[in-house]
C-alpha cells in the first residue's frame, strides 16, 4: 500500500494551516499530495472515515464553529468574544508585524544597513504607564462578577434608585481593586528593574577611534562587540576572533537549550588570521545572514572579503554563531552582531506570559451568570405581582438592586484572601522547604491536572554522569572491579615502556592478525585506550593571574596539574567516559583542533594527531575519529556509537546484543566502541575521496556519508560501555503516586532519543510490563499516515516520537494525533525545540479541555511552563530562569506529590466550600428580602439598614465563614497514603450546577423559615421583626458553617465565639439600627425586651426549624452513603 501512494517533490511557498501553525516557521514546506491518500482512511473510528485534505486541517476548529449563535451565545460569552475580537483588530493594525527579511551586514558599519531593525533592549512588563490603570481594570472588569458590582454600585448615584448608603455598595469594591492594583504594580516595578538591569550592562564595542563603552540595549545590528569569559553574548553574533590560540571557544547555552554542557564555537577563518584587532576595519567584508527563525540548532550564511584578490568567500553554519543569551566560557570572542532585540533567537523562543485565571474561578463566573439569571427573573415576578403599576421600571431596577446580596461582593474578597492563605501554607509547609508561590491566583488549580508535562535534564534526572559498567565480551566489569582494570593499565603501560621501543611494529603485527587470541590485559588496554582517544572532549584549565613574561616552562608545568582541569564536551556521557579513563590511569591532558595528548600512569606524555573527525549526529547515531600515533606513526579509525547503529559495522559476535539489553534494562545508556587500524595507502586513499565528496555542490551528505562508510566495515570490537545519568532524589516513587492519582505524564526533551527512551524506562515513567512503541521519523504525509495506522493498533503502550515527527503529525492529522496519544499511558517526546514544548501544552488544552501543568528547569522550559495551566519550575543547575517565570518554584521534584495531593487538595475543596457557603449567604439575605417585599405589598423597601447589611457581610459573619480555609477532610498523610483519592477533585464534583443547586435550595428553605418565622410568632410585637429575624439569621449562620467543618481548628471555634460576642454587644450599642424601615419612623429597639424569655425562646426556636432538618440530613448521608474518603479516615 505504501508503494501506491506517489510522493510529489515538495513546494515551497504552499498554503500554510492557520490553526496550528500560525505562530511558528516551520522547518518543513507543506507537500500537496494527491488525494489518493483520502482513500486510505486513518481508522480513528472502528468503522474508518475518509476526509478531504481540507478537512483534515480544519477539524478542531469546524468542531467548535459548530455551535448555534443566538441570543444565548451572546448573553453568555458572546459579548466578550465580540469585544476581544475588536481589541485584537485595534491591536493587529496598531502594531503591524514587519516582515522579516535576511539581510546583508558590512562589519562595524551599522550605518550601512538597508533597513531599520528593532533596538535590542529586552521588554518583559505587560504595561507602561500609560495602559497600567486601563489594562488592570480591563483585567478585572472582563469577569461577570465585577462588571456587575460596579453597575450596581455606579446606580446608587441616581436618586431614584438609591437604596441604601454609598458606602455599603462602593467601600467593598473600592478595597477589591485597591488590593489587586497594588499587586500587579509591584510585580509591575519587579519586572522593570529586571529588565533595566539586563539591559545596562555594558559592552566594549571596537570602533575606527578604539574601544568604547556601550549598554547592551544601544547595540546595533553590524556592530563589532567585544564579550569577555563569562559575560552574557547581548545579541546574535557571527563569531570573528578570539584571544585562543586554536581559533575555537566555548560557549555555556543552558539559558538557550537548557543543555548544561558547553558548545565549541569556531571563529571565521579569515577574521581569525589578521595580525590585529585593528586590522577588522582595515578590511572591506560583509556577512550575508538568512532572515531570522526560530530553529536555534541551524544557521546558512556567507562571509565575503572584497578587497582581497581573488575575493575570499566563507560558507558560515551554527558553529560560527553566537546566540544571545549564551555565556562566553573560555577566552575573549570579538562577533559582529546580525539580529537585535525581538529578532534574536532567544526572544523568538519566548512566549509572552498570559494571565492565568483558575478553573474554579471559570466555574463561580458561570454559576455568577446563572444567579443574576435568577435575581431578573424574581424583580420581574415581584413587579409582576404588584401589577406593574405607576413607574415600574424604576421599581424593577430597585428590586435588582435590593437583591443585589445574591451575588455578594465578599465572594470576590474571600476567595483572593484565601488564595493568599493558601500561598502562606504552602511557603510555610516544612516537608516542601524552599518552595514560593509566585501566582498567588491560582492555588486550586494543583487540585484538578489532568496532564503533567515534564523536562526530562535536570528535572527528573541530576545531569550527572556516571560510568558504571565495562564489558568485554568474556569479562564485565562494575563499580567494585574498577581496580582490578587500573592494575591491567598500570602493568601494561609499565611493560610498554621497560621494553625497547623497537616493540612498536611487532605489537602492531600481534593486533592485526586476527587469529591469535589476545589476553585480558592487552584488551583492557586496547579499549582504555579507544575510549581516552574517540570522543569531542576538551581539557580546560583554569588559567591563575599569570604575568605574560612568564617562561614557557612554567606554564606547561601549570597546565597538567590534575586538580585544575576540567573537562568539556557537548555531551555529559563522552565527559563521564573520559575522567573515567583518568580514574584507571590514562589522562587527556591537553587537546587543540589538530592533536591530542594522553598521560600514561607513569607519566609518559603520549601525542597523536588527529587527522580526522567524523562528529555525531541523530542520523548516525555515532561518531568517529581517525588518529596517527606520532611516536610509531601508526593510523587507528576509532568508532563509537548506539548498539543499533553499531552492530551492522563490527565484526560477527554472539553477546553484544544481550549485553546491550540487560543494561538497558538497568537504565544505563549504552555506547559500542570498535577501532581498525589503517596503512598510509588505504588512509590517504580514502582521504581524496572525502575531500572531493566534501566539495560537491549537489549531494554533499550523501556523497560524504558514502565515503566514510567505506571505512566502517568489519571493524573489531573493543568493549561496551555502560553510563549512568543518576534520577533526582525519589523520582519513581513520586511518578509512582502521580500516576496512581490519574495524572498522565508527558516527557518532553530536548535530548536524544536513545537516552529519553533509556530515562523512562529507569524513571518508571513507563512500567517494566508495557511496551514501546518508538513512532518512525517521518517527513510527508503519506508516512505519517502509515505510521499512525500502525501506532493505532498497539494497545496500552508507551510512545516515544522525535520533534521533527511531531511536527508532520500535527500538520495533516492533528486532532487524531492528539486523540491517540492522549489514550497512551505515557508519552516521550525528544528532540522539542522550547517552542514545540509550549505547542503541544497548548494543543493538549485545545483538544481535551483538561487542566495542564508543566514543570522544568532551564531557559528552554519557560515558554512551557507560561503556556501550562500551572506551571512549576525547579531551581536546578541551569540556573533560576525556569523558577522565576513559574507559578510555583519548588526545590526537588519530589517535592511535587504533596504539593499536587496535599495543597491542592485542600485548597480546591476549601475554595469550593468558601465559595458556595458566601453565595448561601447572600441567598438566604435575599430570600428574606423577597418574603418581606412580598408581604408588604411589594414594595421595594429594605429590609435591614446598611450598617446591618455591611456588619452581615464582614463583623458578624466573616470570621466563621473565611474560618472554612482550615477545614480539611483528609489528613495530609491520608492524601499521599491513597492518591486516588486525587481522581475525585479532577471531575470537579466539590463545586458544580448540582451542588450549587442544593445550596439554593437549603437557603431558600432557611431564609423562608427565618422570615415567616418571625412574622408568624410576632404578630403581637410587629416592630421587633428586624430584631429578631436578623438575631436567628446570624445563629443560623455560625451554625451552618458548624455544620459545613469537616475537620474542627481552634481558631475555627475562637472565630465563631468572637462573632458571636460581637452581634450581642452591637445589639446593645446600635439598637436604632434594629428598627423597621427607615430610623426616622421612630421604632427603635427596645432593648430591655431582648432579655425576656419569650425573645429568647422564639428565636431558638426558628433558628432551630431553619437548622435541625439539615443536620439531621447530613448525619443520614454520612450513615448510608459516605464519600470515598471517610471511609479511609474511619
Amino acid at each position: 500500500m505504501a508503494d501506491s501512494i506517489p510522493l510529489n517533490p515538495v513546494r515551497k511557498n504552499s498554503k500554510r494551516i492557520p490553526y496550528y501553525n500560525s505562530a511558528r516557521l516551520s522547518r518543513f514546506s507543506l507537500e500537496d499530495e494527491p488525494s489518493n491518500l483520502d482513500e486510505m482512511p486513518l481508522m480513528m473510528s472502528e468503522e474508518g472515515f475518509e476526509n478531504e485534505e481540507s478537512d483534515y486541517q480544519t477539524l478542531p476548529r469546524a468542531r467548535l464553529s459548530q455551535r448555534q449563535r443566538g441570543l444565548c451565545w451572546f448573553l453568555w460569552g458572546g459579548w466578550k468574544v465580540l469585544c476581544g475580537s475588536c481589541c485584537d483588530c485595534l491591536v493587529h493594525v496598531c502594531r503591524r508585524k514587519k516582515e522579516l527579511k535576511a539581510r546583508t551586514v558590512w562589519l562595524g558599519c551599522p550605518e550601512k544597513c538597508e533597513e531599520k531593525y528593532p533596538k535590542n533592549a529586552i521588554k518583559n512588563q505587560k504595561y507602561n504607564l500609560i495602559t497600567f490603570v486601563p489594562g488592570v481594570l480591563y483585567q478585572q472588569f472582563k469577569f461577570f462578577l465585577n462588571l456587575y458590582f460596579l453597575v450596581v454600585s455606579c446606580s446608587q448615584f441616581v436618586p431614584s434608585l438609591k437604596i441604601g448608603y454609598l458606602y455599603t455598595y462602593w467601600a467593598p469594591l473600592g478595597f477589591v481593586l485597591a488590593v489587586t492594583m497594588v499587586r500587579e504594580a509591584v510585580d509591575e516595578v519587579r519586572r522593570y528593574q529586571r529588565d533595566k538591569e539586563m539591559n545596562s550592562q555594558l559592552y566594549s564595542k571596537l570602533t575606527v577611534r578604539g574601544k568604547i563603552q556601550v549598554k547592551s540595549s544601544d547595540i546595533q545590528v553590524g556592530d563589532l562587540i567585544i564579550v569577555e569569559k563569562n559575560q552574557r553574548i547581548p545579541a546574535d553574533m557571527i563569531f570573528l576572533r578570539t584571544s585562543e590560540k586554536n581559533g575555537g571557544c566555548f560557549i555555556r547555552t543552558d539559558q538557550l537549550d537548557g543543555e548544561t554542557d558547553w558548545k565549541l564555537k569556531v571563529a571565521v577563518g579569515c577574521t581569525q588570521r589578521l595580525p590585529a584587532v585593528g586590522d577588522l576595519f582595515s578590511i572591506s567584508a560583509y556577512v550575508y545572514a538568512q532572515k531570522p527563525q526560530l530553529d536555534i540548532h541551524s544557521f546558512e550564511g556567507n562571509f565575503t572579503r572584497e578587497d582581497a584578490d581573488p575575493q575570499v568567500n566563507e560558507s558560515l553554519s551554527i558553529e560560527n554563531t553566537l546566540w544571545a543569551s549564551t555565556v562566553v566560557a573560555s577566552g575573549t570572542v570579538i562577533g559582529v552582531v546580525i539580529y537585535t532585540g525581538k529578532e534574536t533567537r532567544s526572544v523568538l523562543n519566548t512566549s509572552f506570559a498570559k494571565n492565568k485565571v483558575g478553573l474554579l474561578d471559570l466555574e463561580l463566573n458561570r454559576l455568577t451568570k446563572a444567579l443574576f439569571l435568577a435575581q431578573v427573573v424574581l424583580s420581574v415576578v415581584m413587579v409582576a405581582l404588584q401589577g406593574f403599576v405607576g413607574p415600574w421600571f424604576r421599581n424593577l431596577f430597585r428590586f435588582v438592586v435590593l437583591f443585589s446580596y445574591i451575588i455578594p461582593i465578599s465572594l470576590r474578597v474571600n476567595l483572593d484572601m484565601g488564595k493568599s492563605a493558601y500561598g502562606w501554607m504552602i511557603t510555610k509547609d516544612e516537608n516542601i522547604p524552599g518552595t514560593v508561590v509566585r501566582t498567588s491566583t491560582i492555588p486550586e488549580e494543583l487540585g484538578r491536572l489532568v496532564y503533567l508535562l515534564t523536562d526530562k535534564t535536570g528535572t527528573l534526572t541530576q545531569n550527572e554522569m556516571i560510568f558504571k559498567r565495562l564489558h568485554l565480551g568474556t569479562v564485565s566489569y562494575g563499580t567494585d572491579t574498577m581496580d582490578d582494570i587500573q592494575s591491567h593499565i598500570v602493568q601494561s603501560y609499565a611493560q610498554v615502556t621497560s621494553q625497547p621501543s623497537g616493540d612498536g611494529p611487532s605489537q602492531k603485527t600481534q593486533t592485526s592478525g586476527p587469529k591469535v587470541r589476545k589476553s585480558v590485559s592487552s584488551r583492557i588496554h586496547e579499549a582504555v585506550k579507544a575510549i581516552a582517544l574517540c570522543h569531542n572532549v576538551t581539557p580546560v584549565y583554569e588559567s591563575h593571574a599569570s604575568v605574560n613574561g612568564e617562561p614557557e616552562s612554567a606554564e606547561a608545568d601549570q597546565d597538567f596539574s590534575d586538580d585544575n582541569r576540567t573537562y568539556q564536551a557537548s555531551s555529559p556521557d563522552e565527559v563521564a567516559l573520559v575522567r573515567w579513563t583518568e580514574s584507571v590511569g590514562l589522562t587527556l591532558v591537553n587537546r587543540d583542533l589538530t592533536s591530542l595528548q594522553l598521560k600514561t600512569p607513569s607519566g609518559q606524555i603520549l601525542s597523536f594527531h588527529i587527522l580526522q573527525i567524523f562528529p555525531f549526529t541523530s542520523e548516525s547515531k555515532r561518531m568517529g575519529i581517525i588518529v596517527r600515533e606520532e611516536s610509531t606513526g601508526e593510523i587507528t579509525f576509532y568508532m563509537k556509537g548506539a548498539d543499533v547503529a553499531m552492530a551492522t559495522i563490527v565484526q560477527y559476535n554472539d553477546w553484544l546484543e544481550e549485553e546491550c539489553g540487560n543494561m538497558a534494562r538497568e537504565g544505563l545508556r549504552t555506547l559500542v566502541v570498535a577501532k581498525k587500524s589503517l596503512s598510509e595507502e588505504q588512509y590517504q586513499d580514502f582521504e581524496s575521496r572525502y575531500n572531493q565528496a566534501k566539495l560537491s555542490i549537489h549531494d554533499r551528505a550523501l556523497k560524504v556519508a558514502a565515503v566514510v562508510e567505506s571505512l566502517e566495515r568489519e571493524m573489531e570490537l573493543l568493549c561496551l560501555t555502560g553510563v549512568e545519568d543518576q534520577l533526582q532524589a525519589d523520582v519513581r516513587p513520586t511518578l509512582e503516586l502521580l500516576r496512581n492519582a490519574g495524572i498522565k505524564i508527558w516527557m518532553l526533551t530536548g535530548d536524544k532519543l536513545e537516552t529519553a527512551t533509556c530515562i523512562a524506562k529507569s524513571s518508571h515513567l513507563v512500567s517494566r510490563n508495557q511496551d514501546i512503541h518508538v513512532f518512525k521519523p517521518v517527513s510527508n504525509r503519506g508516512e505519517a499516515h502509515l505510521e499512525l495506522n500502525a501506532f493505532r493498533r498497539k494497545h496500552d503502550c508507551a510512545l516515544v516520537i522525535s520533534g521533527d515527527s511531531l511536527e508532520v503529525c500535527l500538520r495533516y492529522y492533528e486532532h487524531e494525533f492528539v486523540e491517540l496519544a492522549c489514550q497512551c499511558p505515557a508519552v516521550v517526546c525528544c528532540r522539542c525545540s522550547p517552542t514545540q514544548k509550549a505547542q503541544i501544552v497548548t494543543l493538549l488544552q485545545q483538544h481535551t479541555a483538561n487542566r495542564t501543568c508543566a514543570i522544568g528547569d532551564g531557559g528552554n522550559d519557560v515558554s512551557m511552563i507560561q503556556a501550562a495551566d500551572c506551571g512549576i519550575g525547579i531551581e536546578g543547575k541551569e540556573g533560576k530562569q525556569a523558577s522565576l517565570a513559574a507559578d510555583f518554584s519548588i526545590t526537588q521534584f519530589k517535592h511535587i506529590g504533596r504539593l499536587l495531593m496535599v495543597h491542592g487538595r485542600n485548597s480546591y475543596k476549601r475554595s469550593a466550600a468558601l465559595g458556595q457557603f458566601v453565595m448561601h449567604r447572600g441567598m438566604i439575605i435575599s430570600t428574606m428580602q423577597a418574603v418581606f417585599s412580598s408581604v408588604f405589598y411589594f414594595a421595594s423597601v429594605p429590609l435591614y439598614q446598611g450598617f446591618l447589611m455591611v456588619g452581615y457581610a464582614t463583623i458578624y459573619t466573616m470570621f466563621p465563614v473565611f474560618s472554612l480555609v482550615l477545614d480539611q477532610d483528609v489528613k495530609p498523610e491520608m492524601a499521599l497514603l491513597y492518591p486516588e483519592l486525587y481522581k475525585d477533585l479532577t471531575k470537579g464534583r466539590s463545586l458544580s450546577f448540582k451542588t450549587f443547586l442544593i445550596w439554593v435550595l437549603i437557603s431558600i428553605y432557611q431564609g423562608g423559615i427565618l422570615m415567616y418565622g418571625a412574622l408568624v410568632l410576632f404578630e403581637s410585637e410587629f416592630v421587633h421583626v428586624v430584631a429578631i429575624s436578623f438575631t436567628a439569621l446570624i445563629l443560623t449562620e455560625l451554625l451552618m458553617v458548624a455544620l459545613t467543618v469537616r475537620t474542627w481548628h481552634w481558631l475555627m471555634v475562637v472565630a465563631e465565639f468572637f462573632s458571636l460576642g460581637c452581634y450581642l454587644a452591637s445589639l446593645a450599642f446600635l439598637s436604632e439600627y434594629f428598627g423597621i424601615g427607615r430610623v426616622s419612623f421612630g421604632a427603635f429597639l427596645d432593648f430591655s425586651y431582648i432579655t425576656t424569655w419569650p425573645f429568647l425562646w422564639k428565636v431558638s426556636a426558628i433558628t432551630l426549624v431553619s437548622c435541625l432538618p439539615l443536620y439531621i440530613i447530613k448525619y443520614l448521608k454520612r450513615k448510608f452513603s459516605p464519600p470515598s474518603y471517610s471511609k479511609l479516615s474511619s
